[in-house]
């Protein structure tokens, strides 16, 4: 049995909440977390739409992560 390890040097995630708060949130546990794996914080995108089965605003964030 052989284990070969490599190296993650790009990765993208996309987040979602009804609340701008809560979002932020999220990107900041995100960054937690992949700063363990040796990533820092490329780029973050951000839209907001409507959702009209909630009758709410929804916001969402696509985040790049990537290894220097």
């Amino acid at each position: 049995m052989e284990i070969t390890l490599d190296i993650i040097k790009d990765k993208v995630e996309c987040l979602q909440a009804y609340d701008f708060n809560e979002l932020e949130r999220a990107i900041e546990d995100r960054i937690g977390i992949n700063k363990a794996l040796l990533l820092r914080l490329k780029q973050v995108q951000h839209q907001v739409t409507f959702d009209p089965l909630r009758n709410k605003m929804l916001y969402s964030a696509v985040v790049h992560f990537s290894a220097e």
